[in-house]
């Protein structure tokens, strides 16, 4: 069993202390720093003068990207079975002519 990691995340100049796994400790670096980004994107884009407006901004930017990947992974999963039901049709087919 691994040992949990106590590791420290910036976000929007706040420091959070988490205990992670050692698994997770890279993706929530890179999520923290994206958040970073994105909170300097929209600072300079518009006038916002509370963080917590633009935090708003942010997870709702992320939410929506989340979003948008189920719905087209759900799109492309429909069309993949669409897809392997109609091979399905012809090797049953090739294999009754047998």
């Amino acid at each position: 069993m691994s040992e949990k990691l106590k590791i420290k995340i910036s976000i929007a100049d706040r420091v959070y202390p988490l205990t992670v796994d050692p698994s997770q400790e890279e993706g929530l670096r890179s999520a923290s720093k994206k958040i970073d980004t994105m909170i300097k994107q929209f600072e300079e884009n518009y006038a916002v003068r509370d963080k917590q407006d633009v935090l708003a901004m942010c997870a709702l930017q992320f939410a929506s990207q989340v979003e948008q990947k189920q719905l087209n992974n759900a799109i492309d999963g429909t069309e993949t079975a669409e897809r392997l039901t109609k091979i399905n049709d012809l090797l049953l087919e090739y294999l009754n002519r047998k």
